[in-house]
């Protein structure tokens, strides 16, 4: 049989036999219960054989707005599958676009003949090397909307006949939403990797540059290679204060990749004391900006030292971003108030600071990825809405949890608690 057979949309399960339908059902089964797509074809696979002759399960999916069918996952019984991942055909013009278009299954019982009237087919190509005769496709589709294919194939010619195809048809179904869901989920996991790596790369690539810029321009502004007029030491400290906003930007950005990263290799270890190694070197870091405001810092630590298991430099990231937060949205000349108030088990640090603070029903937004407060007193200072955002993403990875308070136009307090190891109650001492 040199043309395809297009099979029309009068497939039901009352076609079924007693096996072929208990057959369908298991498949039904084990599709609401896994979110892999390679584990649902492989146990098809497993299952076919005594309902339907099929060498080779392929499973592909529609890409670019439709323009495009990518291959996902083919399992098969040769030493090579040559049509594999990433294989990518281009639908308009294809064969393939009508099953697509029209949700209708295809039989081609002969493929030597028909990749003999149609030599350009590569696939066809492929599928002949890997050894296989007949190939059966079948569109996938949830509610109406077209998503993919499944492709059954067989070593012998003229394989394939009604009764397959309604067994084949029956399948799709009951795999077309699981199929998707995994689909999804994997590219978005992909997607998100991709884009950290990006965000990384970028953000590593520009913070030296622009810290040199920033250099240079506070030596041109303080007068280190010669007088410079009042305007032009104007527009320099211009150039500097941008440069240093935008280090700050990007900072946030690389401790977002560290967090991150740190999803997928935590690096939890032994620290000795959440005062020392977390909470005054985060001060020590911004106590130039807490100069230039002139505000009045107030530490409250155990004398004991507190101890933790973690990572002291994701730590450290969360504490330089909630001071930070305190110092750049703090009242000039106002006060800030650190402090860690050991319990049973648990450790809460908090940073408090006078200020505009925020109103209270905005409090579930906070910690949400790029989302800032538009009071007039916040939307006046720049930033990228990724801080609170990241402390919650820290605060995850050490099981803890975090959330703040304000009175709006008065004060704002953020504070975190986490797991740490026990011991006694102790003063807090400023």
């Amino acid at each position: 049989m040199v043309n395809p057979i297009y099979i029309s949309d009068d497939a039901a399960d009352t076609h079924l036999s007693p096996a072929e339908y208990q057959v369908v059902e298991e498949i039904n089964r084990r599709a609401a219960l896994v979110n892999s797509i390679v584990e649902l074809i492989d146990f098809l696979f497993s299952q076919i054989s005594p309902c339907l002759p099929c060498d080779r399960i392929g499973v592909a999916f529609i890409e670019e707005n439709g323009r495009r069918l990518v291959a996902y996952h083919a399992v098969a019984r040769c030493p090579q599958v040559l049509l594999s991942r990433g294989f990518a055909q281009d639908l308009k013009g294809s064969s393939l676009e009508a099953v697509i278009r029209d949700g209708r299954p295809r039989v081609i019982n002969n493929l030597e003949a028909y990749h003999a009237r149609h030599p350009n087919s590569v696939a066809t190509a492929l599928l002949l090397r890997e050894g296989w005769k007949s190939s059966m496709t079948c569109p996938l589709a949830v509610d109406g909307r077209p998503i993919g294919a499944l492709f059954f194939n067989a070593a012998e010619s003229y394989a394939y006949e009604g009764h397959h195809v309604r067994l084949q048809r029956a399948i799709a179904e009951r795999l077309s939403q699981a199929a998707e869901k995994a689909y999804r989920i994997e590219q978005l996991e992909t997607v998100n990797k991709a884009y950290q790596e990006v965000l990384g790369f970028v953000a590593h690539e520009l913070k030296n540059p622009v810290a040199s810029m920033v250099t240079n321009a506070r030596l041109l502004a303080d007068g280190y290679v010669g007088e410079i007029t009042p305007q032009q030491r104007q527009k320099i400290e211009r150039i500097a204060f941008h440069g240093e906003y935008l280090i700050g930007f990007i900072e946030t950005y690389l401790d977002l990749a560290k967090v991150e990263n740190a999803e997928a290799a935590p690096n939890q270890v032994r620290i000795a004391s959440l005062a020392d190694d977390v909470i005054r070197p985060a001060l020590d870091l911004l106590s130039g900006q807490i100069e230039s405001r002139r505000l009045k810092v107030e530490l409250f630590v155990p004398e004991a030292p507190v101890r933790a298991r973690g990572d002291p430099e994701l730590l450290r990231v969360l504490m330089i971003n909630l001071i930070g937060n305190a110092v750049k949205y703090g009242r000039e000349l106002g006060t800030i108030r650190v402090a860690m108030t050991p319990g049973q088990g648990q450790a809460e640090i908090s940073v408090w600071n006078e200020g505009p603070g925020f109103p209270r029903e905005k409090r579930a937004d906070l910690f949400q990825r790029f989302v800032r407060q538009n009071t007039p007193e916040l939307i006046r200072r720049k930033g990228t809405g990724l801080g609170l955002y990241t402390c919650w993403k820290i605060v995850q990875l050490h099981d803890g949890q975090i959330w703040a308070d304000s009175e709006q136009g008065a004060w704002a307090r953020f504070a975190f608690s986490i797991p740490v190891e026990p011991a006694t109650a102790t003063a807090l001492t400023p």
